[in-house]
């Protein structure tokens, strides 16, 4: 619908309030352009997030600017224009559309405002982030040099992200790890054998928690809690005496002892009623379709940071914390984390026999 100046005057003093705030808005945003990225590692539901916020600013009329590589890509003017038939059949697809990297350049002031100049010349007056804690602080630094308001949308398959109960790309992952354990299970089984199955998290062990409670590991080693190889051989020997004879052990890639070779070798030193295999299951965590939930997760936080761009929620990332959407202060978000949670650590400890 078009109107004269003078015509849409007349239309609105008709309006309900509901369709006064939508053409106010539509008002308000009818200049507005955005910048999407996608930043870091990769993780399932990405594209359904950038799909939803494409959509979701088409139906505000906010145009939309595609960047490609993540902030490499604002240093090398990668940019494209989104719309609607842009994003379509992409809601089921893995990995980002848009391409991600771990840009170094990035943390040179000199790269950084190029970047910006690149933005100026797209007329880009807002940008979009879809990443982890990393890219989260990339886009913090970068909004503060040059004031520049940016959303952030939570995307870690560690689920480590403060101010999010989930992001987007754990739930796929944790589906992985877990299909994965149940397969090995029939050798370990079938062989009497120990599994450690080596899972993502460096700093978070959210990840391998919450995997060896879905997959009923007999143990679990992460980065938040110290690691002692006696530990492992009292929870071993105790299965042993209720006549288990295979077992898994889910190891977080960052745990305080090191490498899953190193923790099976060390055992075999010391312990021999087990023999000890090791599975990496390394990129395959990351891959494949996003699960139902991720989609939708991914879904409710694009449109939420159209939200929170139409409300000037600025500098803040978008999350959802007991089922209801939020918005918290990026600056907030990069000093804290999702902490490791004591009573599923409880819980686990207590059934993993």
């Amino acid at each position: 619908m078009s109107f004269s100046c003078s015509s849409y005057f007349i239309y609105f003093s008709k309006c309900d309030n509901y369709t006064k705030n939508f053409y106010i808005c539509k008002m308000a945003f009818k200049n507005s352009k955005t910048g999407i990225l996608t930043s870091g590692g990769d993780a399932p539901g990405m594209n359904a997030a950038i799909r939803s916020f494409v959509r979701s600013a088409e139906f505000n009329n906010i145009e939309v600017v595609g960047i490609q590589k993540g902030f490499q890509g604002l240093i090398e003017g990668s940019f494209e224009k989104l719309e609607m038939r842009s994003v379509s059949n992409i809601l089921g697809v893995g990995g980002t559309f848009l391409h991600s990297a771990r840009s170094i350049e990035f943390l040179d002031k000199k790269k950084r405002k190029l970047a910006y100049k690149n933005l100026q010349s797209q007329g880009i007056n807002s940008l979009v982030v879809i990443g982890g804690n990393g890219s989260l602080t990339g886009a913090s630094v970068f909004s503060d040099e040059f004031k520049i308001p940016v959303i952030g949308i939570p995307a870690s398959i560690d689920n480590d992200i403060f101010g999010t109960d989930f992001s987007i790309g754990y739930d796929t992952a944790l589906q992985t790890i877990v299909e994965s354990v149940d397969k090995i299970r029939d050798t370990a089984n079938s062989h009497n054998r120990l599994f450690f199955i080596e899972v993502m998290g460096r700093k978070s062990g959210n990840l391998a928690l919450n995997a060896s409670l879905a997959s009923g590991a007999c143990f679990v080693i992460l980065p938040e809690k110290d690691f002692q190889l006696i530990d492992l051989i009292k929870r071993l020997e105790e299965n042993k005496k209720r006549k288990k004879e295979s077992s898994i052990v889910i190891v977080a890639e960052g745990n305080n002892y090191g490498p899953s070779y190193k923790i099976a070798e060390d055992l075999r030193k010391v312990y021999s009623a087990y023999e000890s295999k090791v599975t990496i299951l390394g990129h395959i965590q990351r891959g494949g379709k996003p699960s139902p939930f991720d989609r939708i997760l991914a879904s409710q936080l694009g449109m939420a940071a159209v939200e929170a761009l139409k409300l000037k929620k600025y500098n803040s990332l978008v999350g959802l914390v007991n089922n209801i959407l939020i918005t918290s202060p990026i600056s907030d978000v990069i000093n804290s984390t999702n902490n490791l949670s004591n009573d599923l650590y409880r819980l686990n400890k207590i059934i993993s026999r």
